[in-house]
């Protein structure tokens, strides 16, 4: 499809994007008089939008029609406050307006999504799998993955400080070298999207105090976004263990990330796990599930 022709649809959706939000904001909404029987149509005027986010109103009449005007980021927040906007709706308005969107938020509702997630990654079960925050802190793990990956209370439950300090999980992996190349890449990326976090600075210091390594992998700039990884794991019960990690994030939690680990077919690997998630299998782990 030509540019101009996605152009031209593009702002066609931004003119009935806009019409549509503005007919849902009533005036007692806005903190306006309702007007009574002068109005014709729900929702606020064009003019009344314009007066709300402190722009001019044949501005905002244009940029309602999808005329192809400049816009910026600080007007767009302000007719996003105005028309009551929720976080994807104002990352959506940004994408028709033809600007980059911001970064996403957590909506006050979603918060607390904690019993689900708990219910995903059990679900799961025989695999492992856990789930992260931004800054690579683990926020939960199934019992597979203290099983299989040695998650347990007694280490930082910081995913990425583990990896090259804790010496369990060192002496399991036989693709550690490879893969740490990759979990500094990745994690170098995600620093970059976010410039002057101090959470981000937080796992860095930690790190290159603790790590040679790390800090050798860190100088080396690498970048790469989050994706599949392949484990290749030497469990002291089980013995080899392949798996295939997946990291996805949950757009209703932009802070989170859900990692997935699915065994391969090697070293028949799907029907050890199965094993080790058994009685029998629990019985016979060198470290109990944490509680």
């Amino acid at each position: 499809m030509a540019q101009d022709e996605l152009k031209s649809r593009r702002l066609r959706e931004l003119r009935e994007f806009l019409m549509s939000r503005r007919a849902r904001v009533s005036p007692e909404e806005a903190g306006l008089p309702s007007g009574g029987a002068r109005r014709r149509t729900p929702g606020l005027r064009r003019e009344e939008v314009a007066v709300l986010a402190g722009v001019g109103a044949s501005w905002y009449q244009w940029l309602e029609q999808g005329r192809d005007i400049s816009v910026s980021p600080q007007v767009l927040d302000s007719v996003a406050r105005v028309l009551r906007l929720s976080d994807a709706e104002r990352r959506h308005l940004y994408v028709l307006a033809g600007l980059n969107p911001p970064a996403p938020e957590v909506a006050p509702g979603k918060r607390d999504m904690s019993d689900g997630l708990r219910r995903l990654i059990d679900t799961w079960m025989p695999y492992p799998a856990h789930i992260m925050d931004a800054y690579y802190n683990c926020v939960m793990y199934n019992d597979a993955a203290a099983l299989v990956l040695g998650m347990r209370p007694g280490i930082t439950q910081n995913c990425l400080v583990d990896f090259f300090t804790d010496p369990l999980y060192r002496s399991r992996s036989k693709s550690w070298e490879r893969n740490a190349r990759t979990v500094v890449a990745q994690f170098r990326a995600a620093t970059a999207a976010h410039p002057g976090d101090d959470g981000y600075q937080a796992v860095l210091d930690e790190l290159s105090a603790a790590s040679p390594e790390f800090v050798a992998l860190w100088a080396e700039r690498d970048i790469e976004d989050q994706g599949q990884v392949r484990k290749e794991l030497d469990h002291p019960v089980v013995g080899l263990l392949v798996v295939e990690s997946t990291a996805m994030k949950v757009p209703a939690r932009p802070d989170l990330s859900i990692v997935l680990h699915t065994p391969l077919e090697e070293a028949n690997t799907a029907a050890k796990l199965e094993w080790l998630a058994s009685p029998e299998g629990r019985r016979g782990t060198m470290y109990p599930v944490a509680g």
